[in-house]
């Protein structure tokens, strides 16, 4: 199983809206940036555990988790014009961009803040913390995982 943090901004899509969902479950669409798509069309599978992470927020932090419900398929939003994810270079024989669907989990108890996770040393080597890091899909360690889990 891989481990997965994936951000989206509470204004356009959160935690709650997940749980809202028909079957609690949503494409992540939208992603538009090659490493990122790379790792769901490549890497993620079935099943894998995800942190959810609010973002550009008052207070952004890990809120819950999710899992990979539906591997990597073609992002339909790409073909639409009137999508704001819409992308003219995309072709349906082609298709440039991947999403995913994930599945709500559950909320964490509290979130953990983005402040907190740069306090820790164990998460030193986290992908989130690290300068100059903005990918919205991130891989995570089976220890920094339990680690950021403990910290709930």
């Amino acid at each position: 199983m891989n481990y997965w943090l994936m951000k989206s901004e509470p204004d356009a899509f959160s935690i709650t809206d997940l749980y809202n969902r028909p079957g609690q479950t949503e494409h992540w669409d939208g992603v538009r940036n090659y490493q990122a798509r790379n790792m769901m069309r490549d890497e993620m599978k079935l099943g894998d555990q995800v942190f959810f992470y609010h973002s550009n927020c008052e207070e952004p932090g890990v809120v819950g988790i999710m899992e990979v419900a539906r591997e990597g398929y073609p992002d339909f939003t790409a073909f639409d014009p009137e999508n704001k994810h819409f992308d003219p270079k995309s072709d349906p024989a082609s298709p440039r961009w991947i999403m995913v669907d994930v599945k709500y989990v559950r909320i964490l108890s509290r979130t953990i803040t983005l402040r907190e996770l740069k306090e820790k040393p164990e998460l030193s080597d986290l992908a989130l913390v690290k300068r100059g890091n903005r990918l919205s899909i991130m891989p995570v360690t089976k220890n920094q995982w339990d680690f950021i889990l403990s910290l709930e």
